[in-house]
């Protein structure tokens, strides 16, 4: 009897192996990829013909296209204290009022919220989030919804009532002052 159940194992595992190596000769269509490109693809409005390079200037495309990170209290907008907004350096999106930003501490420009948020809805704003593991621990990165360019990062000791931190860096900014179209001062004039 052993001898039979040691041939019907061997038998078996011999056709198991032989049947789960041989993979289908074609793909059922609800396994298949969505995509036939090997690199995911950005769902924005540029692509991969925009040389990012040329347009921009070389701490300005390591930050923003290869997901650097500028020097701390280095940046032009750290101390900067206008009245305006502040737009993506790539596509000239609105990203952060200057009514949300306040000094942290930290070294670089940060802000209570993004440009277009109502409470913690983001949906009408122009930054995505993406989670990142290049610090050394899990962490969120902060996008232009735009056009895909790293901004920075988003923490969770900001100060009230959103509670968030965006530390953005000043390379991936381009600031507008606000026009002051009061009807007042027209009719003065």
């Amino acid at each position: 009897m052993s001898r039979f159940v040691t041939r019907f194992c061997f038998f078996v595992s011999k056709h198991t192996t032989a049947n789960t190596a041989v993979l289908p000769k074609r793909i059922p269509v609800f396994i298949r990829q969505i995509s036939t490109s090997r690199v995911l693809q950005s769902l924005t409005r540029y692509d991969e013909t925009t040389d990012w390079q040329k347009k921009l200037t070389p701490e300005q495309y390591v930050v923003t296209r290869e997901r650097g990170t500028e020097v701390p209290f280095s940046g032009i907008y750290l101390n900067h204290s206008e009245v305006g907004m502040y737009h993506c350096v790539c596509c000239e999106a609105p990203l952060f009022s200057s009514e949300a930003k306040y000094d942290s501490g930290t070294g670089w420009p940060s802000f209570k919220e993004a440009h277009g948020t109502w409470e913690r809805d983001e949906s009408h704003a122009s930054i995505i989030r993406r989670p990142d593991n290049s610090l050394g621990s899990t962490g969120t990165e902060v996008l232009c919804k735009n056009c895909d360019a790293h901004l920075g990062h988003v923490f969770e000791d900001g100060p009230d009532p959103s509670g968030q931190r965006f530390c953005i860096n000043s390379v991936a900014l381009t600031f507008k002052p606000r026009v002051n179209n009061d009807p007042d001062k027209a009719e003065q004039k």
